[in-house]
């Protein structure tokens, strides 16, 4: 007999309600470990859970507030990858999936394609070859090459025979590669002509592998190896047809089995392994995509990083909703060609890019200047307005300005993510009016399997990284050494934590390390400092360890300056030092070509080369003062704004070690790098008085 939802309800609570004193006695107090109630805090929901300092302050999305996302609800039957690309082949046979630019003569014409039924049996194909090949089910295979189709199709071959994927970073120089095939066992490895060479040069000391296979490369021109070295280098067509030849079974995995094994090169030390579960995986985009609907007519552009956990989980949603996928040529500087031939309709990148399309857009405004800049910004600030009051805007302006803009990007985009690192509110509200309504923002890790929150849609407030992800929970743990607390107003603060099945098992062969992130209760501690704020959003507003103190004792979170400074127009990257024998900050920046030269044309100042006009006094007088600009805008704190700059012509890469794979700038090797620079400024500083006018 079905319960009348009232009384059920009633019960539940009664249910939470223990007696105080004796069984005679009538009063009621509450029950600690009471776990279903909460509040609505708009997009999240608290629940309560005692904390060993600060307050009940345990999060939860408002879409899944009393059970946690595992699966994705449409299809509870998919567990891993493999289930996930199996139902996708299935679904959307004939649909196209992976997509390349088709090179005639030289040139790089239209995108050609493969669908998801053909890239199903390349798949089966690959498995079986290396089964042929004694590579048993279980070992690591690496992966040593950038975004292309083979890529994808290695690792759906992977979890349909329950390999473990390694990715390595082609950018992380050899003693690295070579650190992570070992560590990891590796077995076989794929990879390109040009990672071949520096494989076979330290072939001696990964004695773990047996199988080299060359992507694109010729069979005529592979390598024969002395058969004491017990490694066979054939190519990626050649085990294709010979997986053709001996077709095996797949060898399905569990959700509890390791998918792959992800290493972080971090900023110091060795590379960490994070060992992600085939759960992890599909828990995670289940969660991430309640709330954001994706259909087989969308097409995605793939260029981040494939070894990164963020290109990754989105190619786990791709497949999930048969999403078209286009590869970019392999060269960031003609991705805006690929835009124009693929035209996208999802679009996910970091910051460092975002920033250059804003301050691109915003230089040409202000070029035409006149009628065109005063149109532009009447049309901004309308659609603007519109947006904050929840209205559509007049597609009068879209017609009249901003369709101009969209085309850079190919003219379809209709969904913009941005992670990895923070994006500044007032670039992420410039791509909403500009280019896509639909703009969100997010923040996870690796060791989350991606997203831990994100923003929702309609959102548009900004300056948060939105909602937890409904496969996780967050709370906020004191910090009192950072004078970081719940009890912090007018927003409760500390360090960021998160529990749920998108959590790590830990890092491979290293329980020391693992234990030092993952708590007894099972809290992953993500070492960033959160905030909540009204409506249940949550803002990172600093980093536990990339923080350092002034000689007056004041905290400086680098990072959040470095954002600030990021929208300054001579700036394409910046690095914010100071240390606690100093009382200021000083910055190096690496300068945009185009504006500085365009500034020093304006100026009447002849100079024969860049770096001469890096080194130019006035140069660095005018960046500078544009730098105090953004950040008298941004509202930096007095102590917050650099006193000294040092332009340079290098960007920040991962090649000359000063960027890591997610681009964030390496702290320690940063500063060693400019070590000159920096105490020539501090030099400069103690000798004058650097203080602007603020």
């Amino acid at each position: 007999m079905d319960i009348d939802p009232a009384q059920r309800r009633l019960e539940a609570i009664h249910g939470h309600l223990v007696a105080a004193g004796d069984s005679q006695s009538q009063h009621l107090r509450l029950n600690q470990t009471a776990g279903e109630f909460f509040s609505e805090q708009g997009y999240s929901a608290v629940l309560p859970e005692k904390l060993q300092t600060g307050k009940w302050n345990v999060y939860r999305s408002a879409h899944a507030p009393l059970k946690l996302v595992s699966r994705f609800p449409d299809h509870p039957e998919i567990g891993t990858m493999h289930d996930n690309f199996a139902r996708s082949v299935d679904t959307f046979r004939d649909y196209k999936y992976l997509g390349t630019r088709i090179r005639v003569d030289g040139t790089v014409g239209e995108y050609k394609w493969m669908t998801y039924g053909e890239a199903g049996t390349a798949r089966t194909a690959i498995g079986s070859g290396l089964l042929h090949h004694g590579i048993p089910s279980g070992s690591c295979v690496g992966l040593y090459f950038i975004n292309r189709p083979e890529w994808l199709i290695v690792d759906h071959a992977c979890s349909a025979y329950s390999y473990t994927s390694v990715p390595l970073y082609d950018t992380l120089g050899p003693d690295a590669v070579k650190f992570i095939i070992n560590h990891a066992d590796v077995k076989a490895i794929f990879c390109v002509p040009q990672t071949l060479t520096p494989l076979l040069s330290f072939l001696s000391e990964i004695s773990s592998v047996r199988l080299i296979v060359v992507v694109e490369g010729m069979d005529d021109q592979m390598p024969s190896l002395p058969s004491s070295t017990g490694v066979q280098v054939i190519t990626y067509s050649k085990l294709m047809s010979q997986g053709r030849s001996n077709l095996q079974p797949f060898c399905p995995p569990k959700p509890e089995d390791v998918a792959t094994i992800c290493y972080t090169s971090g900023t110091t030390g060795t590379p960490k392994g994070a060992a992600l579960t085939h759960g992890n995986m599909i828990a995670n985009l289940a969660g991430a995509t309640l709330a954001h609907k994706f259909y087989a007519s969308d097409i995605y552009i793939s260029y981040l990083p494939l070894a990164h956990i963020y290109e990754r989980a989105n190619q786990v949603m791709v497949v999930y909703f048969g999403v078209a996928v286009g590869f970019y040529q392999g060269d960031n500087l003609k991705l805006m060609d690929d835009f124009a031939a693929l035209r996208p309709t999802i679009f996910c990148s970091v910051p460092r890019l975002y920033n250059r399309i804003y301050a691109g857009i915003i230089s040409a405004v202000k070029a035409s200047g006149g009628v065109r800049e005063r149109l532009f910004n009447a049309a901004y600030n309308a659609k603007k307005q519109a947006m904050l009051n929840g209205k559509n805007p007049s597609p009068m302006w879209d017609r009249l300005v901003f369709n101009k803009i969209k085309a850079r990007l190919g003219g379809r985009v209709r969904f913009m993510v941005s992670g990895a690192s923070p994006l500044s509110p007032d670039v992420l509200e410039f791509l909403k009016i500009c280019i896509c309504g639909n703009v969100s923002e997010g923040y996870g890790m690796t060791e989350t399997a991606c997203v831990i929150s994100s923003m929702d849609e309609g959102d548009n407030q900004t300056g948060h990284v939105g909602s937890p992800n409904p496969a996780c929970e967050i709370k906020l743990v004191d910090v009192p050494e950072m004078n970081y607390t719940s009890d912090d107003k007018p927003y409760p603060r500390g360090e960021i934590c998160v529990r749920g099945p998108i959590v790590f098992p830990g890092y491979h062969k290293d329980e020391a390390q693992t234990r030092e992130v993952i708590d007894e209760d099972g809290w992953l501690h993500t070492g960033d400092i959160g905030s909540w704020l009204p409506g249940g959003r949550l803002k990172i507003i600093d980093r536990k360890k990339n923080i350092f103190k002034l000689a007056q004792g004041e905290y400086i979170a680098p990072e959040k300056i470095e954002n600030v400074y990021a929208k300054c127009r001579f700036v394409s990257q910046c690095f914010v030092h100071g240390d606690s024998l100093n009382s200021s900050l000083v910055a190096v920046v690496s300068v945009d070509e185009d504006v500085l030269k365009a500034w020093a044309a304006s100026e009447g100042i002849q100079s024969g080369n860049l770096e001469q006009l890096c080194n130019d006094p006035r140069a660095k007088a005018a960046v500078l003062a544009d730098m105090d600009a953004v950040g008298r805008e941004a509202k930096l704190r007095g102590f917050e704004f650099a006193k000294a700059v040092t332009l340079v012509v290098e960007p920040f890469t991962m090649e000359n070690g000063l960027l890591t794979p997610t681009f964030k700038v390496k702290r320690p090797q940063a500063k060693a790098y400019f070590e000159n620079a920096i105490t020539k400024m501090y030099a400069e500083l103690a000798t004058s008085d650097p203080s602007p006018k603020l």
